[in-house]
């Protein structure tokens, strides 16, 4: 992380102080580090804080104050959430009812796994958690089930349940707030960079109906891309019915999380009667885990993932924030703007989103490219006259759904890709075919939607 650091220490733009070099290079040596990783994610933050502190490039209290900020806090909730899910075993049985209630062809049976993706995903902050740990354990059983491996007998059903299961994961992730890791950062990014506050029903009602068309939509593409041999899926069905039997009936730990679990989200749609903050709702859910001894506080402190994400999502949100404050973020955004000068906002925002689309394929982090480029795309879009709700939420949606398109663009993604059933020319020509239909359902009907619930 020091080499990138000092090679951007004394960054400079037309526009720039040196001051403000000075930070930006910081900040772009930091985010290379979290791309890269010739360190922990945690272990190079560290080291970018005491670059700050040593350069006087920020002061003490300004350095630390990300870990106040209640957004790391929602993001490190969730981690334990999902740590709760995992661990006594809902999340499986979920996804088990539903296929053994709807699996009853190829089709049908994709649309069981997404579903029980898409029912999991406000509890859990990952992709990686949910595709990998949850999703594709189940794909990949179903598969052998039929006798389908990586290789002459991908095509009987593997290569299209992995391509399913996948896309459908990155879908979920771009429908809720506390679905993806980066999501509340992102949040984060809006109110300081568009004075906008994206609650967790607000990002719910602008995703709700592009989502779900999405989740109808690409399953059935695929089918008809990846046309699978098998017909019939009842052997499917019957796994999912013996792990069931296996399971047994509901522990007592499944039904107090299932409850609290319910409670937490009736708590965050309700939030305009309450006025409680998101994370505070999240809080009290904890708070309920532990005095129902679903966790114990050493299963918490044992979540290395959470006080991880605590760690570095603080410390970049605080020099996102300081960015911002800087003016560093606005002479950015006007460079970009420069780019799309004299066009209409609504071509500005599908130009923006786009070029933000396709850059992820420089990426193997959604939540890198979010941290790297959201701001600056936010502020080049208010700054074309996009009214900024309009422009933060479909850059918010994006930088999930950005991932469909290679092998490494997220943490799931390695995960289903190596399982060897579809080849690396097929993964990146369907990836983009989906990208294509995923702007086209995003930007297209959902900015019909956007308009008639009143966000533009």
């Amino acid at each position: 992380m020091l080499v990138p650091a000092a090679a951007l220490y004394f960054f400079s733009l037309p526009g720039l102080s040196r001051p403000q070099g000075r930070l930006l290079g910081i900040f772009a040596g930091t985010i290379i580090a979290l791309v890269a990783q010739p360190l922990p994610m945690g272990a190079s933050i560290v080291l970018a804080l005491t670059v700050l502190a040593l350069t006087r490039t920020l002061p003490a209290e300004k350095i630390f104050s990300g870990f106040g900020n209640p957004t790391v806090w929602l993001i490190f909730i969730a981690f334990l959430f999902a740590r709760a899910v995992t661990a006594t075993g809902l999340g499986m049985r979920v996804a088990y009812h539903f296929i053994r209630r709807f699996a009853r062809s190829p089709l049908s049976l994709a649309y069981s796994i997404a579903a029980a993706d898409l029912v999991i995903a406000p509890f859990i902050p990952s992709d990686t958690g949910r595709g990998g740990a949850l999703i594709f354990p189940i794909a990949r059983g179903v598969s052998s089930a039929f006798g389908s491996e990586p290789g002459p007998t991908a095509r009987r059903i593997g290569a299209f349940l992995m391509l399913a299961s996948f896309h459908t994961n990155i879908v979920a992730s771009a429908m809720f707030l506390t679905s993806m890791a980066a999501n509340p950062l992102i949040a984060g990014f809006a109110r300081n960079v568009g004075h906008v506050e994206l609650t967790w029903m607000r990002w719910f009602e602008g995703s709700v109906v592009p989502g779900l068309l999405t989740l109808a939509i690409v399953p059935w593409l695929l089918y008809r891309w990846v046309r699978p041999e098998v017909r019939d899926t009842s052997e499917a069905r019957e796994l999912a019915g013996s792990e069931l039997r296996r399971m047994g009936s509901l522990s007592r730990n499944e039904k107090w999380l299932l409850v609290i679990l319910l409670g937490v989200m009736a708590g965050w749609v309700t939030t305009p009667l309450h006025g409680l903050s998101n994370t505070f709702v999240a809080l009290a859910g904890i708070s309920a885990i532990l005095l129902a001894r679903v966790l114990k506080w050493d299963d918490l402190l044992a979540e290395h993932r959470a006080w991880d994400a605590l760690v570095w999502f603080g410390a970049v949100l605080m020099m996102a924030d300081q960015l911002s404050e800087a003016g560093v973020v606005q002479v950015l955004s006007q460079k970009l703007l420069g780019l799309t000068h004299a066009m209409a906002w609504p071509l500005v925002l599908v130009a923006l989103v786009t070029a933000y689309l396709y850059i992820h394929y420089s990426f193997a982090s959604m939540t890198a490219q979010a941290t790297a480029l959201y701001p600056t795309f936010l502020g080049a879009a208010i700054a074309g006259g996009v009214p900024p709700l309009v422009a933060a939420l479909p850059l918010g949606y994006f930088s999930s759904l950005n991932a469909a398109m290679t092998h490494y663009g997220t943490g799931s993604a390695p995960v289903f890709f190596e399982s060897g059933y579809v080849r690396q020319s097929d993964w990146w020509r369907i990836g983009f075919q989906v990208s294509l239909v995923n702007l086209l359902i995003w930007m297209g009907i959902g900015g019909l939607w956007w308009k008639i619930v009143g966000i533009w």
